[in-house]
């Protein structure tokens, strides 16, 4: 069975403020592993002595995401992690920017101009190939994208996958899967990869990293059915390899 719960279903109410960003949070965690606790979070001890390290405050909705999953690794630290508040640091480029995420080898950052530290919910940038670039225009909705991404690699027990989509593959995932109601934003590998989309159906989470051929596409499944019913209904080269022998028929939005 592969639940009730979809990404695309839960995120069409919109993230029009910031707290609907962390009832989805809440709703993820619970849907495809275990519920939050109240020790999942950065205590407000930490958060404190982050700032004065810094010398500056994190903007609310940062806060609120470390209060909220900050101690939860497998949640926010597997390939593109939330950096613990201790490690948050300031670029001193561009201005400066408060970086709090960090890619697993440090091939790319993820953070906040500190001229925007003054709103409760400010853009995040990007470090990609090509310096800072715009990413989402609002930290809560970085968060959930962060989320999302990390699930793409810590399903364990063979729950993800990965293919290159071939000319004749690039439609099935529109087809076949809800598009999320999150905006484009840039892989950090590059403007060339531009733009990265969501799909999802219930007990499914795709990404694809950009919309022409040789896009590649990573997928988790909430169970490994799941799983091999991503596969059968986009029958590419997959790193992973997958089961042949499944169908899979358009779903009813």
């Amino acid at each position: 069975m592969s639940g009730g719960f979809g990404v695309a279903r839960a995120l069409d109410v919109g993230m029009s403020y910031r707290e609907r960003a962390w009832i989805f949070i809440r709703s993820f965690a619970a849907a495809w592993g275990d519920a939050l606790a109240e020790d999942d979070g950065t205590p407000g001890t930490g958060l404190a002595q982050a700032e004065a390290m810094l010398g500056c405050l994190l903007p609310a909705a940062l806060q609120e995401f470390y209060a909220l999953v900050g101690s939860r690794p497998g949640l926010v630290a597997i390939q593109g992690r939330l950096l613990p508040s201790r490690e948050v640091f300031v670029d001193d480029v561009c201005g400066g920017v408060l970086v709090f995420r960090s890619e697993n080898q440090g091939c790319a950052f993820w953070g906040v101009r500190l001229t925007g530290l003054d709103r409760d919910d400010p853009p995040v940038i990007v470090q990609a190939r090509h310096g800072w670039v715009p990413f989402l225009d609002r930290v809560s909705l970085a968060c959930v994208e962060l989320v999302l991404s990390e699930a793409l690699f810590g399903g364990g027990g063979g729950l993800c996958n990965a293919c290159e989509l071939s000319a004749d593959l690039l439609g099935a995932v529109p087809e076949y899967f809800q598009r999320v109601q999150l905006p484009d934003c840039p892989m950090w590998t590059g403007p060339e990869e531009f733009p990265v989309r969501w799909f999802s159906a219930p007990g499914k989470l795709l990404r694809q990293d950009g919309l022409s051929v040789h896009s590649w596409l990573h997928v988790r499944g909430r169970t490994r059915a799941d799983l091999d019913a991503i596969c059968a209904a986009v029958p590419g080269r997959w790193s992973l390899g997958c089961t042949e022998s499944l169908s899979f028929e358009p779903l009813p939005f």
